[in-house]
């Protein structure tokens, strides 16, 4: 998936938010090895120390984890992914039913729409 950032929110958020997805969605699988921080930062045309400022984050979450010389993993924690998952797909769900209750729409709408 393309990195696509904005200039509304710090980049190492971004780049955060960017890997978080492709773990959760399987492109990172668990216990797999991410690439080295600067092949990440080429890809995302950032530098070095932004991508490692992110990547130090996700470590500090419990999302990726350091092996000394064999450079950054993904968890292994299968309830870790599952819990970011639910908690982000509920927080999605929040946003995307206020805003379409500011449009008028009742959640009975919305639910009928879905369907």
């Amino acid at each position: 998936m393309a990195w696509e950032l904005t200039d509304d929110r710090p980049i190492y958020l971004q780049l955060m938010e960017h890997i978080q997805g492709d773990i959760l969605s399987g492109i990172y699988p668990l216990g797999g090895k991410l690439p080295s921080v600067r092949d990440l930062a080429a890809d995302a045309s950032v530098n070095p120390n932004t991508m490692q400022k992110a990547l130090s984050e996700l470590e500090r979450i419990g999302l990726l984890y350091s092996q000394r010389t064999s450079g950054r993993f993904v968890t292994e924690d299968k309830k870790l992914i599952q819990s970011l998952q639910s908690s982000i797909a509920e927080k999605e769900i929040s946003e995307f039913l206020k805003k379409m209750e500011r449009y008028g729409l009742t959640r009975e709408d919305i639910i009928n729409l879905i369907k």
